[in-house]
């Protein structure tokens, strides 16, 4: 059975309900009176987070980072799964599809403190910094991949094309976290009507500007590196034809002489000369030499 009272003291009860059954939806529909659209909204896996009060019903559904690894990054779903709070009286119920980390790690803290007897509004704020939390890990977690790029495009001189896909993956990443934490905003904005403390709810919202500030940082810094990676492949590019070219003029002058007298016609000038081989590659020669000159004079 997927709802279980987790946890409940003299003034709050907690019911989690982890990968709910329509049935289950129903059940609590019935039981607590709280809006089935509400409840419909728990189960759609890219709904975007939101706020909304529905009578005596309290509910946010938050978006907490995930770290399954999915090769498909187009969709909310795919880097984040939701969390929804119902905040109803001393109750509170939260839903989600599969296990929840922010859930499991406020259990744990409940259960090995001494004395901490929660409110349903402090347990919600609570759950909000774990869903923070979670993002503040991811965007550590993506600067670490992006520093370790960086070494290799610009100390190893690295132009493998697998860097491109890497630091498009870390954009793709840092922007559906910013689309998502910048939705967010408003819903944080609601945890103020909580009977919680300002400075609780000034943590909370100073703990979003946070992640949201890294996220931004996030995806300026891969898209300037995914314009530095094309320009150095360029730049690599540029100096092979360079050298390409710099043979080619070594080798173009000394070619045509080549194909002139290797022509089959028996009036050419020097052709019956005893030193005319030896002469002309010396003139070889003396071209390379004064191209060469000019070249370093140059400085190409």
């Amino acid at each position: 059975m997927p709802i279980e009272t987790v946890y409940q003291n003299q003034h709050c009860k907690w019911i989690d309900v982890e990968a709910p059954t329509l049935q289950d939806l129903k059940f609590l529909e019935e039981t607590y009176h709280i809006n089935g659209l509400l409840l419909e909204d728990t189960m759609d896996p890219n709904h975007l987070p939101k706020f909304e009060e529905d009578g005596g019903t309290r509910f946010f559904l938050l978006r907490e980072n995930t770290k399954l690894e999915r090769r498909a990054l187009n969709t909310l779903s795919d880097i984040s799964t939701k969390l929804g709070i119902f905040l109803k009286d001393d109750l509170i119920i939260t839903v989600h599809r599969m296990k929840n980390l922010s859930v499991v790690e406020y259990l744990n803290e409940i259960k090995a403190a001494d004395g901490l007897s929660p409110t349903p509004d402090e347990i919600a704020l609570a759950l909000a910094l774990k869903v923070m939390k979670s993002f503040d890990d991811e965007s550590q977690r993506l600067l670490e991949v992006m520093d370790k790029i960086e070494n290799d495009i610009f100390l190893k001189n690295n132009g493998n094309s697998k860097l491109i896909r890497q630091i498009y993956n870390l954009k793709r990443r840092s922007s559906l976290n910013s689309r998502i934490l910048h939705i967010s905003g408003s819903i944080i904005d609601q945890f103020k009507i909580l009977s919680i403390n300002d400075s609780e709810f000034i943590n909370l919202k100073d703990k979003h500007d946070d992640v949201v500030t890294d996220f931004e940082h996030l995806t300026s810094q891969s898209t300037n590196l995914i314009s530095m990676f094309l320009a150095m492949s360029d730049q690599r590019a540029n100096q092979v034809m360079k050298v390409l070219a710099i043979y080619s003029m070594y080798f173009f002058p000394i070619t045509f002489i080549a194909g002139i007298y290797g022509m089959n016609f028996d009036n050419m000038p020097e052709l019956h000369e005893p030193f005319g081989y030896f002469m002309t590659l010396g003139l070889m020669v003396l071209i390379v030499v004064i191209t060469f000159v000019y070249v370093r004079r140059k400085r190409w």
